[in-house]
């Protein structure tokens, strides 16, 4: 451990250079273990003053503060408000000439700045890191440190040297913050920097002040209804969505409705990032439309609210950019306009960012057959993409990135020209000798398409938005919100904890639940249906419950005198509130939730619909199949398609069409398109039995169809 070397209070640096009588939550423990000279990992949420907790120590301790950061326009935000605070801060960046770039090491190294941002790419440079060595480092600090774990959601290859960076320096004392990390991210970023004994702290996730909502939408022009709704309501903020072409759109589209208005996005050169990135600061903008790809990293504390136009990626996008809204406590409202069908997109951008090993292979023999006589290619992007024959062209950078990583090419400027050249480091080593390790390829696709599912996951939920989340990032005995749309919303009403017989009853039920489950490597999987679960509860002795000896379970028969039709009732609501989940797949199988297992323990209350009550049995109406559904559209094409999976489906298990489901209900379905196994067993024909064992393929053809 490095040993301290404090020159000021922390209290009193705080109220003298941030003008701060007392710290937030969580930001006075993480100063004093900063200043204590203590390596470690800060996890704090969007908005809760995470910069503070290492502009501060830098305040306190001799010797200049590194700053690590991805976005120029978060630096020049972060230096700016620092200099009208009289704080000695700059930048190093690619918006710097040479002579600018030699200056300010100069000044770093004559302690003329306490804190100095830097790109992470300066850390190539050799120069660069050697000139480092001369300065006197009080701190080194990482920001936005998910940029270097892989299973991070905007995992940063030039993050992945600042550990041998900290080796080559002297390991000064590091500290690392994130906004959103899961424990994989926070083992990566532990891992890669080789902090020494490191203290981790991840505070409070809550944000009391922002209204979650999510909004199911069919189609653009609703989409654009409730954009305009919520501007004339809360004027200022930021809409995000997933490409440059819509951003574009937005803006456009706002600007003709008399709107003051930005677009940003990743497209844009520095110079115009830079201006546009100021108007909104400033204040000379009301609205920024920026692609949630790309990350804006601008401070405005009254943003009022954040709309996303598609659905993010992953959980941890979502409610970074939705944290940038009510950053100065008051109220303020998160909205996402859902439609499965823009989920489409986000795959899109998980095959550009997944190349396959084949597209690697194929990229490197094209770089191979095209090399100069100084082994360079000078090829863009696209027409890398034409030779090597790549039909996603984001794979192409991908691509080049994982090559790179393992020193097989170095990228370069071109002299004379716009375009980045490839130059080989290895050409004399075969395609068929690259060292790609497939697995490592193969893992971090999955996960990516896990946290994409997580995120439609929480989209489909019928639990509190933020308590979801909160359970995503593993913060136990989370509270609801009473503010998100589920929480207020007809889907909220009438929620309660219940009677000690009521939650009994439900802890008996999680119990059997538990028991039909497995647990693999702390997570729930299910292995029956939620028809056999009840079956099991109620101590049927069908064919099935005895096959599987389920009849010699502890719970078997425990809930008989409550009946299948309470208890079908009962699953549901558990579903509704986040206890149990159900798994997706051709049969979809029921298991508990990390919050469903605190509630069967009684560690944890519930908040739920019980059944009986006014409010279950609204929306037991709201599922009724009492409506005349030949005053619904009828679409023969979908109709086809569903009887053809009914087809593929009869012919695998050997038995006639009609006991998958009957030409009435197929009918139904085409008329009602469920967007959802629970609104699909509403559909007239569909038991618990075969919604269970089929409903989940014919829902996700109609949403895919839709």
């Amino acid at each position: 451990m490095q040993n301290p070397r404090q020159i000021k209070d922390a209290h009193e640096a705080l109220r003298e250079h941030f003008g701060f009588e007392a710290f937030r939550e969580g930001q006075g423990d993480v100063v004093d273990k900063i200043i204590s000279g203590t390596d470690g990992l800060v996890v704090m949420p969007t908005g809760g003053g995470k910069s503070l907790c290492y502009q501060l120590p830098a305040l306190c301790l001799e010797g200049v503060c590194i700053v690590v950061s991805p976005l120029i326009a978060l630096m020049k935000d972060q230096v700016d408000a620092l200099l009208v605070r009289g704080v000695p801060a700059t930048v190093i960046n690619s918006t710097l000439t040479l002579a600018e770039q030699r200056e300010r090491v100069s000044g770093m190294r004559s302690g003329k700045y306490k804190l100095v941002y830097v790109a992470p790419e300066r850390f190539k440079v050799e120069s660069f890191i050697q000139a480092l060595l001369e300065v006197d480092i009080s701190l080194f600090a990482i920001d936005e440190a998910h940029c270097l774990s892989q299973w991070g959601h905007d995992f940063r290859p030039d993050y992945m040297r600042l550990g041998a960076v900290l080796e080559k320096v002297g390991h000064p004392q590091c500290v690392a913050l994130t906004a959103t990390a899961t424990a994989d991210v926070r083992r990566d970023i532990l891992s890669v920097l080789k902090l020494r004994n490191p203290f981790e702290t991840v505070s409070g996730f809550a944000r009391s002040n922002l209204s979650l909502n999510i909004t199911t939408v069919s189609k653009h022009e609703q989409k654009y209804k409730r954009i305009r709704e919520v501007i004339k309501q809360w004027k200022t903020g930021i809409v995000y969505c997933a490409t440059r072409k819509r951003v574009d759109e937005i803006a456009e589209m706002l600007h003709d409705w008399g709107v003051s208005c930005i677009a940003y996005h990743g497209g844009m050169s520095d110079e115009q990032r830079e201006k546009t990135q100021n108007t909104f600061i400033q204040r000379e903008a009301d609205v920024a439309v920026a692609t949630n790809a790309f990350g804006m990293g601008i401070d405005r504390s009254d943003v009022r609210f954040v709309m996303h136009f598609e659905v993010p990626g992953s959980v941890e996008a979502y409610y970074q950019e939705a944290g940038r809204a009510g950053r100065d406590g008051k109220p303020s409202h998160c909205e996402l306009l859902f439609n499965y069908a823009d989920t489409r997109t986000q795959e899109f951008f998980i095959e550009g960012v997944n190349p396959t090993y084949k597209t690697i292979c194929d990229l490197y023999q094209h770089l191979l057959n095209q090399v100069n006589t100084d082994f360079e290619v000078h090829e863009t992007l696209d027409q890398m993409k034409i030779g090597a024959d790549v039909k996603n062209g984001m794979s192409v950078g991908a691509a080049l990135g994982v090559l790179m990583r393992q020193g097989m090419i170095e990228r370069f400027k071109v002299n004379g020209s716009r375009v980045m050249g490839t130059r080989l480091l290895k050409p004399n080593v075969l395609t068929s000798k690259l060292e790609i390790d497939r697995h490592a390829l193969e893992e971090k696709e999955r996960r990516d398409k896990s946290k994409l599912a997580a995120m439609v996951e929480l989209c489909y939920s019928h639990q509190c938005r933020q308590q979801w989340i909160m359970e995503y990032f593993g913060e136990r005995d989370a509270g609801t919100c009473g503010s998100c749309d589920v929480c207020v919303g007809k889907l909220g009403e009438g929620a309660s904890e219940g009677s000690p017989e009521q939650v009994m009853n439900l802890r008996k039920m999680l119990s059997g639940v538990a028991r039909m489950s497995r647990k693999v490597n702390g997570q729930w999987e299910g292995r029956f249906g939620r028809g056999r679960v009840v079956q099991m509860l109620v101590g049927s002795k069908a064919k099935e419950i005895l096959q599987n000896r389920l009849e010699e379970l502890s719970t078997y028969g425990l809930l008989k005198d409550l009946g299948t039709a309470y208890l079908n009732d009962l699953m549901q609501s558990a579903h509704d509130a986040g206890l149990v989940q159900t798994q997706k797949g051709e049969y979809p199988l029921v298991s508990l939730s990390a919050r469903g297992e605190e509630v069967m323990l009684d560690r944890a209350k519930p908040l739920v619909v019980w059944p009986g009550s006014a409010a279950s049995l609204k929306t037991k109406e709201q599922r009724s199949d009492g409506l005349n559904l030949s005053t619904l559209g009828f679409d023969a094409e979908l109709y086809e398609r569903l009887r053809k999976l009914r087809a593929e489906i009869a012919h695998n298990e050997g038995v006639p069409a009609y006991q998958i489901f009957s030409n009435k209900t197929l009918e139904a379905m085409t008329r009602l398109r469920p967007n959802s196994v629970r609104s699909g067993r509403s559909v007239p024909g569909v038991g618990e039995k075969k919604a269970d064992r089929y409903l989940a393929r014919f829902v996700e053809l109609i949403k895919t169809y839709s």
